[in-house]
């Protein structure tokens, strides 16, 4: 076992354990079985390899898509102290927030981010304006299902870091989507391009990994 595939199986667990298979509509066991094959392919990684693609240690998330799991219930799914994360936002426009070109998930049920951020360094940052400065450090901009992994799997981070913004998804009327501290809980909720905030960072990763990068 990895050490990769051991944090990879323990973010499994998390979901399992708020019930992501409810909202897949499938059994634990099916879930599980779904993201066995990257799992076993994290099993070849090492945080030392001289080979990038085999270094993978503990700095990463299991992504379940959106064809698996809908982002619009898991906001509720997430906490921090026992308050439950919430939202105002009416499901439609959860929904409505999709990857932009470029960000799309690799292909599968699961896949992995690497290095994920909440974007500390890109605080108080106009959306429009960090996009640009991501770009140019060569980081990837985090979608809305990896904010909302973060915030389940890392939900200290929230309070520890920074809220943050989502810049690789977007809405058809321009929106981001955010997720930051408000009531002592996690809140999803959207900021427009041009606005900015003190209090949210715009989050990022090195990269995403699907189970057909690592063949």
């Amino acid at each position: 076992m990895s050490i990769a595939s051991d944090e990879a199986r323990k973010q499994l667990d998390r979901l399992v354990a708020l019930g992501y298979p409810d909202v897949a509509d499938v059994s634990a066991a099916a879930f599980r079985a779904l993201a066995r094959p990257l799992i076993d392919a994290l099993e070849q990684c090492d945080p030392d390899a001289d080979d990038p693609q085999h270094r993978l240690g503990v700095d990463i998330l299991l992504i379940p898509t959106r064809e698996l799991v809908s982002p619009e219930s898991l906001i509720a799914r997430t906490s921090i102290y026992r308050m439950a994360g919430f939202t105002t936002m009416p499901p439609r426009d959860i929904a409505s927030f999709l990857p932009q070109d470029g960000f799309e998930p690799p292909e599968g049920p699961f896949y992995l981010v690497v290095e994920p951020h909440t974007g500390t360094c890109y605080i108080n940052r106009e959306p429009d304006v960090a996009r640009k400065l991501i770009d140019s450090d060569e980081r990837t901009p985090l979608t809305l299902e990896e904010g909302l992994a973060i915030a389940t799997q890392h939900p200290e981070w929230l309070l520890e870091k920074n809220g943050f913004n989502l810049l690789g998804s977007r809405s058809a009327d321009g929106r981001v989507p955010s997720i930051w501290m408000s009531q002592n809980a996690p809140r999803l909720g959207a900021v427009w391009p041009n606005s900015r905030h003190t209090w949210l960072g715009n989050a990022y990763c090195m990269s995403r990994r699907g189970v057909s990068l690592f063949r």
